[in-house]
């Protein structure tokens, strides 16, 4: 190559870093804005799924009231299950406007005490000009202060009146569930708990919601007695077999359906964290089924199915604590312990005279408060004695709060609406003296007069 041509060549490169050493600048300004453009519209798109993952979820939690009405009505008689029916649809009901009303303020308002929230009563504090995430996160919070309240109908079933069902059921939701949920979860919006503070770990609320209500449901059981003909002159606890087993197995596919809106949509957020979650609550499900139908195969040497169906529920009201914060290795553990605690509590409180048709005690407040235990005991970042003792002090302080103030309110229920219905209605079923209904018109008699 002849040196002019090199020159040549030098000259041009030269004035070609030239140009673009000054143009950088203005090129830089022009793509600013454009990658401005691009991390808003991530961001946008980021939010738009959190709403519609925690929308989903809440949708799937609702879904499990179709599942406690299945396992109630399955696990008792046929002459019941319109009235069984109806509570589960009513408590949601009256659960809304009851959390809609107080809960949600007592529950999430501006907590300044630790003990409950002061502000928002009857959404006085929130509009979409203000904080429109509220609105969504109201309908995932609603849905579990319902599965609160009704868990208490199984334990009280085939002898409550309906209208006391209903007043309770605007409590629990309205005030005993949304005291608690504001020492645990107050800070998930405008409070601040004392218990949360103190790092109490329950993520999806083994305690918060399930023992809770399990132990209410242990207030009413207590303030209802036992139902007519299940114990004998000499106290001996006698079967009352429930009438359709294949709908109470349908219920359980139901809430273990719906327990992956209640566990993975604790999050809150579309993030990777759910699919771990997802994971833990599968598993532990499975274990929780399997020891159970082991325990009852090993104790009444037949592999007994409603043991098994409470056992599976145990274990996924036993992970619910600690679902985001253990490892699928010891969510195998806690849901195998949970069907095997489920077997024998519910032989201990039938044993005790406290009559619980489903077993709703024992697979809510007693697999809730050994879950919650666990999620610090098996805690993947380790554990401690004071990990322990937070988890201890708020599955106590759970039963402190939860069975007392119930156990009040069904007395004063029962002081007042009436708590149980009469004999005749009873023996002759709740469906026609509640209700002047029949579940099943072509194989019901009904002979009582209204």
């Amino acid at each position: 190559m002849s040196d002019y041509r090199k020159l040549a060549i030098a000259g041009v490169s030269t004035l070609i870093m030239v140009v673009g050493v000054l143009l950088l600048p203005l090129l830089a300004e022009e793509a600013q804005p454009t990658l401005q453009s691009n991390a808003e519209g991530i961001k946008t798109v980021q939010i738009n799924a959190n709403y519609v993952w925690m929308l989903v979820a809440a949708f799937l939690v609702f879904f499990m009231q179709a599942g406690f009405a299945m396992v109630e009505a399955g696990f008792t008689r046929a002459k019941n299950a319109c009235n069984i029916i109806m509570k589960n649809l009513l408590d949601f009901s009256m659960g809304s406007i009851g959390y809609w009303m107080f809960g949600f303020a007592i529950m999430f308002g501006i907590n300044r005490t630790g003990w409950l929230g002061t502000s928002g009563f009857f959404f006085s504090d929130f509009g979409l000009d203000k904080d429109p995430w509220v609105f969504g996160f109201w309908m995932f919070q609603v849905v579990f202060a319902a599965v609160a309240a009704t868990i208490v109908s199984g334990a009280m079933a085939e002898r409550t009146k309906f209208a006391a069902y209903l007043v309770y059921s605007f409590v629990i939701t309205g005030l005993i569930y949304p005291v608690f949920g504001s020492w645990a979860w107050g800070s998930l919006y405008k409070g601040s708990g004392w218990l949360e503070n103190l790092g109490f770990i329950d993520f999806a609320g083994s305690t918060v919601v399930h023992s809770v209500g399990g132990w209410a449901a242990l207030a009413g059981a207590m303030a209802l007695g036992p139902r007519i003909g299940k114990y004998s002159k000499a106290g001996k606890p006698l079967p009352i077999p429930g009438h359709n087993i294949p709908l109470a197995a349908l219920g359980v596919f139901i809430l273990w359906f719906g327990w992956y809106g209640f566990n993975p949509g604790s999050t809150t957020a579309a993030s990777p964290e759910i699919a771990s979650i997802a994971v833990n609550t599968t598993l532990a499900a499975s274990a929780g089924g399997i020891l159970a139908m082991v325990t009852a195969w090993l104790k009444y040497r037949k592999p007994d199915i409603g043991m098994t169906l409470n056992g599976t529920l145990a274990g996924l009201v036993g992970i619910t604590a600690g679902c985001a914060n253990v490892t699928p290795r010891s969510s195998v553990l806690i849901g195998a312990a949970a069907g095997i605690i489920v077997v024998f509590s519910v032989l201990f409180f039938e044993k005790r005279k406290i009559d619980d048709p489903v077993g709703a005690i024992s697979v809510h407040a007693i697999a809730g408060a050994w879950g919650t235990f666990a999620a610090g005991l098996l805690n993947a970042e380790g554990t401690s004695l004071h990990i322990l003792g937070v988890q201890l002090l708020g599955i106590g302080a759970a039963f402190a709060w939860a069975f007392p103030t119930s156990y009040l309110m069904f007395k004063i229920i029962d002081k007042t609406v009436g708590l149980r219905v009469s004999e005749e209605e009873e023996l002759e079923g709740l469906d026609f003296g509640e209700h002047r209904a029949t579940a099943y018109p072509d194989f019901q008699q009904t002979t009582i007069k209204l």
